[in-house]
């Protein structure tokens, strides 16, 4: 299969493409990254591209199967304004290129409380990505809807102290099905996502992810 990715270059797509290198099914994996890469694994094709203008790069996003996990943090966007467009903007162009081009399966990562009526700016703006990508028809969807995520090396203060108190929690027999999900674990659960032989849409909420990624090991 050939895989396309963007958010490459984050803790979930960081852990999404080494898997992806490692799974035998998968024999191309292009990966649409901002800034210039090498390339350490025949498999793995890097397309430098302007997020600002798809009409130079849609024509590249042909495949089997795209992956979208980009996102930024409101501190490192600068605003509520450039978050969206990383979040929104670049996300659903590069749905509408794969599916213009007959991409049949499409696996985005959005958040738990994604809601298009919620009052909050993050929840209401992945709410209205999956609403658009839903509209697009992709012959698969499927959306991950995880919650606090355990990323490796993270510099994001308040993610690392509430994924503490969680796993604190966790160790008390509370809140079992919101402990933090490392991205490894999310990233091999989009992968299981693409070998189920279905059509039409899913949705994996929370917990059950941690069983989806599961089902790889079966």
């Amino acid at each position: 299969m050939k895989a396309l990715i963007i958010g490459a270059t984050g803790a979930t797509g960081k852990d999404l493409l080494q898997k992806l290198i490692e799974d035998n099914e998968f024999e191309e994996i292009h990966a649409f990254i901002r800034k210039p890469m090498k390339s350490e694994n025949e498999k793995v094709v890097f397309h430098v591209v302007d997020f600002e203008k798809p009409e130079e790069w849609k024509d590249l996003v042909t495949g089997d199967v795209a992956f979208s996990c980009l996102g930024t943090t409101l501190k490192d966007a600068g605003s509520k304004e450039a978050q969206r467009k990383v979040d929104f903007d670049y996300q659903l162009n590069f749905a509408k290129a794969a599916r213009e081009n007959n991409v049949e399966d499409f696996v985005l990562v959005s958040s738990y409380g994604a809601n298009p009526n919620s009052k909050i700016f993050y929840s209401k703006m992945k709410g209205e990505l999956e609403e658009a990508i839903k509209n697009l028809h992709f012959n698969k969807l499927t959306i991950f809807n995880p919650g606090m995520l355990d990323r490796k090396n993270t510099n994001r203060t308040g993610e690392v102290l509430g994924a503490r108190i969680i796993k604190f929690v966790n160790k008390l027999g509370c809140l079992e099905s919101q402990k933090p999900l490392p991205t490894d674990v999310l990233a091999q659960a989009m992968i299981n996502a693409t070998k189920i032989k279905s059509n039409g849409y899913s949705e994996i909420k929370l917990g059950s992810i941690f069983s989806f990624a599961e089902k790889g090991k079966e």
